[in-house]
């Protein structure tokens, strides 16, 4: 990874989990690009501002109106073939795709998948497996337009490096990067490249966060106010897996305290808000409730023949978090896998004229008549059948275009209406709804949570990884779909 000035090795020691880890201990980065520093609170530590914008390089221009090449078809490699597996299927039921190169470090993931391949379209895509920098080989290779990244959070930084530095865009699963520094990395590779950095968040492409989403472009919500989202989801049971994604995932648990895994909840809302796009994060402000949860189902379960004893866990069972941005507005978001409670994404917008609450779907408007719906007193949320006008009303013509097409794929449909929608995007040359700077921003809040929970709660300032293009940015393409058409 000459190109890329971090070789494998080196890009390990210092990961998201180590490097991060190690810089709390002190709350300082100093060596960092970011290390403009101001007092902690209580006469600590100095506390760097991680808001602060470092100058864009000689031969960077912004991406964020980045148009490529049309092409005929485009042509994937998948790195990672646990989660990568259900991007292989889709990719496989688009016709305008096609997939030429598999990879993982388990051959018989890699043989799986391949064999699948032969068996929808009749021919095998090469396999690379085996060894752990075996994607290096895939990634240089000069027949791939875009690389799926789904492996352990650890490699996306430098696999989404290497893809963009020899003319592939990426497409990388969440979170894109761990750190603060990692996403500049990203920012500036996706500048320098003229590449895409996509991040693949499904969730921006769920029925309900694409009805909302239309509802909020034909002024339903009127003026934004507020928003809140999380990922409540327990996964006890999958964090002592061996074999799968337990094996690493389980270790940040170990070493930081925060937001592990926010963009789930935020990119839909971050969509809603028009973040990086006439608004912006500016600051975060972050608290976690103890541990328990983690450890008593290890104390209690003793999984895998009671090898995790040792184990001391520090990621609280609850993170909250709470973001202020340029405008004004608040987005609560939160972080539990620990607890017994069903799965939520909270997916909860607010302004002045209605407010929505998912989980179980809700919606309240100011004016009911207005839409031909009953009038309700302030205390009560729309009855099924004036939702389900709604639903009629304001379905995203995305979703309308594709559901038939995406039923019984991943998620509920959202992981083949994202795959259609990236690769048309780069099919037909424009700019995908998401782009690096989006990436970047909704992934960050994991270094940010962590800093500001080890402070004592402080406000942590937000990267403005657009240097200043937000406030003239225009609204994502999908976001200005009507229900006339895309």
């Amino acid at each position: 990874m000459a190109n890329t000035n971090i070789s494998r090795r080196n890009f390990l020691k210092t990961s998201a989990l180590t490097g991060l880890g190690a810089s709390l201990v002190g709350l300082a980065d100093p060596g960092s690009a970011r290390a403009a520093e101001a007092p902690s609170p209580g006469g600590g530590a100095p506390l760097p501002d991680l808001g602060s914008i470092p100058p864009r390089a000689g031969g960077q221009f912004p991406v964020h109106a980045l148009t490529t090449k049309p092409l005929e078809r485009v042509r994937a490699a998948v790195i990672g073939l646990h989660r990568g597996m259900e991007h292989v299927t889709d990719c496989l039921s688009i016709e305008f795709a096609e997939v030429v190169a598999v990879c993982d470090l388990r051959d018989d993931r890699a043989q799986a998948a391949a064999e699948a391949c032969v068996k929808q379209r009749g021919r095998r895509p090469a396999v690379y497996s085996g060894a752990e920098d075996i994607w290096e080989k895939m990634v240089d290779r000069d027949d791939i337009d875009v690389v799926y990244i789904a492996t352990p959070w650890a490699w996306h930084v430098p696999m989404c490096l290497r893809t963009m530095e020899r003319g592939k865009h990426a497409f990388v699963e969440v979170a894109a990067a761990m750190t603060v520094d990692h996403c500049w990395q990203l920012v500036n590779a996706s500048e320098r490249t003229q590449r895409h950095c996509v991040m693949l968040e499904n969730c921006c492409y769920g029925e309900n966060e694409l009805f909302v989403l239309n509802m909020v472009r034909q002024g339903v919500f009127g003026e934004l106010t507020h928003a809140e989202c999380g990922y409540i989801h327990d996964l006890r049971q999958v964090l002592f897996e061996l074999g799968a994604e337990g094996d690493w995932r389980r270790d940040y648990h170990r070493q930081l305290n925060g937001n592990l895994y926010p963009t789930h909840g935020l990119g839909p809302v971050a969509q809603y808000l028009g973040i990086a796009r006439g608004d912006q994060f500016k600051l975060l402000v972050s608290m976690s409730s103890n541990e328990a949860g983690l450890t008593r189902c290890r104390d209690e379960k003793q999984p895998n023949g009671g090898r995790h004893a040792a184990e001391k866990y520090v990621c609280g069972d609850m993170n909250t978090s709470i973001i202020r941005t340029e405008l004004g507005r608040t987005v609560m978001i939160q972080h539990g896998v620990v607890s017994p409670r069903p799965y939520s994404r909270i997916n909860a917008l607010s302004g002045t004229g209605g407010t929505f609450f998912d989980y179980p779907a809700r919606l309240a408007v100011n004016e009911p008549p207005l839409y031909g719906l009953e009038a309700k007193g302030s205390h009560e949320w729309l009855g099924e059948k004036d939702l389900a006008k709604m639903r009629q009303r304001f379905a995203h013509p995305l979703w309308s275009r594709l559901a038939e097409r995406a039923a019984g794929s991943g998620h509920g449909g959202m992981d083949y209406v994202m795959n259609w929608r990236l690769l048309d995007c780069v099919r037909r040359g424009v700019t995908p709804d998401s782009v690096v700077y989006d990436a970047a921003a909704w992934s960050c809040i994991v270094e940010l949570s962590t800093r500001s929970v080890a402070a004592g709660s402080m406000p942590v300032g937000f990267p403005d990884f657009t240097r200043g293009l937000w406030k003239t940015m225009k609204p994502i393409a999908i976001a200005e779909a009507t229900a006339q058409g895309t």
